[in-house]
C-alpha cells in the first residue's frame, strides 16, 4: 500500500482584487429653459389641501377680516413661483456639490430668448436672472424649440474644447400646445433634461400628445441619459423632488427605467408594519 503523500495541497490562488480607478468627470454648463406662456402662472395646490370630497380633513378657515397673522389667508403659489423656488435651489445645491458648474437661462415663448446668455457660477448673476422670470399675460400660439437646440449645439462645441458637458433644462406648462422644432440630425453633443407640469387631462387639453411631443425631442438631441419628468397633481414639493432629481450628473446615471428613486417612505413603512402584524416577525426594509 503506498504511504500518503504529506505534501498539503496547493492553496486556491486568491480571486483578483477589484478596484475602480478614480476619473473625474467634466464640470456642467446648464442653460435653464423655462416656459413663460399664461400656463406658468397657473396657481399649484397646498401639500394640505383637502381631496375633493374629503370635507372633513379640511382645514379651519380664518374668520373673515382677519389681518395678516397666523390665521390670515395665504397669496397663492404659482407654478412661475415654484419654478423660481427650484431654480435657487438647484443653482445652490450644484455648487455644493463643485464650485465649478456654470449657469445660464432662457425663457420659451412663442420661441426661445436668452435671459442671461454668459454661463456663470456666480450666484449673484443667477439669482438675478431667475427673479427676472415672469409668466405672461397671454397664451402663445405655439413653442418652437429649434432654437433653443441651435444655441445648444453652439454652446455644446464650446464647453467640449474646454473638457465641460453641456446640459439643457427645460421647464414647460402648456396643457395643449405641442412643441415643435426643425433641426436637421447632426452628432449629438448636449444632453436635455424635461420638466413636464401640467393640468389634468379634459375634453380641452391634451397633456398626453404634448409629452409625447416632448419625449421626441428629447430622443431626437440629447447626447447622455436625459430624464423627462412630468407632473399633473399641481404640487409644489413634487416639482421639487423632480428638481433634486435632475442634480444628477448625465454622466452617472442610470437610465431612466431603471430610476426607482425617490422612495415611497410612507407605503413602505405602511407595508413592513402590516407584515409584522401579521406574524409578528420583523421584515427588512431592504431591497
Amino acid at each position: 500500500m503506498a504511504a500518503a503523500d504529506p505534501t498539503p495541497p496547493a492553496a486556491a490562488p486568491a480571486p483578483p482584487r477589484y478596484s475602480l480607478p478614480p476619473v473625474r468627470i467634466p464640470a456642467e454648463d446648464i442653460l435653464f429653459c423655462v416656459d413663460v406662456d399664461l400656463e406658468a402662472s397657473a396657481e399649484m395646490k397646498s401639500a394640505s389641501a383637502p381631496s375633493s370630497g374629503s370635507a372633513s380633513s379640511a382645514s379651519p378657515q380664518p374668520p373673515a377680516g382677519a389681518g395678516a397673522g397666523a390665521g390670515a389667508v395665504r397669496p397663492p403659489v404659482r407654478r412661475m413661483d415654484a419654478v423660481r423656488q427650484a431654480l435657487l435651489l438647484f443653482v445652490h445645491s450644484k455648487l455644493t456639490m463643485w464650485p465649478d458648474h456654470r449657469f445660464a437661462f432662457a425663457s420659451l415663448g412663442e420661441t426661445v430668448s436668452m435671459v442671461k446668455k454668459d454661463f456663470s457660477s456666480d450666484v449673484g448673476s443667477a439669482r438675478e436672472a431667475i427673479h427676472s422670470l415672469s409668466a405672461s399675460e397671454s397664451r402663445y400660439a405655439m413653442a418652437d424649440l429649434t432654437q433653443l437646440f441651435k444655441i445648444a449645439y453652439q454652446e455644446g462645441k464650446r464647453a467640449e474644447s474646454q473638457g465641460r458637458l453641456l446640459r439643457v433644462v427645460l421647464v414647460y406648462c402648456r396643457s395643449s400646445t405641442k412643441p415643435h422644432h426643425q433641426w436637421p440630425v447632426k452628432p449629438k453633443n448636449f444632453t436635455l433634461d424635461i420638466i413636464y407640469l401640467h393640468d389634468k387631462p379634459t375634453a380641452d387639453n391634451c397633456p398626453q400628445k404634448v409629452y409625447d411631443a416632448l419625449v421626441d425631442a428629447l430622443e431626437h438631441v440629447s447626447q447622455y441619459e436625459g430624464y423627462i419628468l412630468e407632473t399633473g397633481q399641481g404640487l409644489a414639493r413634487v416639482f421639487f423632488r423632480q428638481m433634486c432629481i435632475l442634480l444628477s450628473h448625465p454622466l452617472q446615471r442610470c437610465i431612466q427605467d431603471d430610476l426607482d428613486i425617490p422612495k415611497q417612505v410612507a407605503k413602505k413603512t405602511l407595508a413592513i408594519e402590516a407584515a409584522q402584524n401579521e406574524d409578528g416577525t420583523p421584515v427588512s426594509s431592504q431591497q
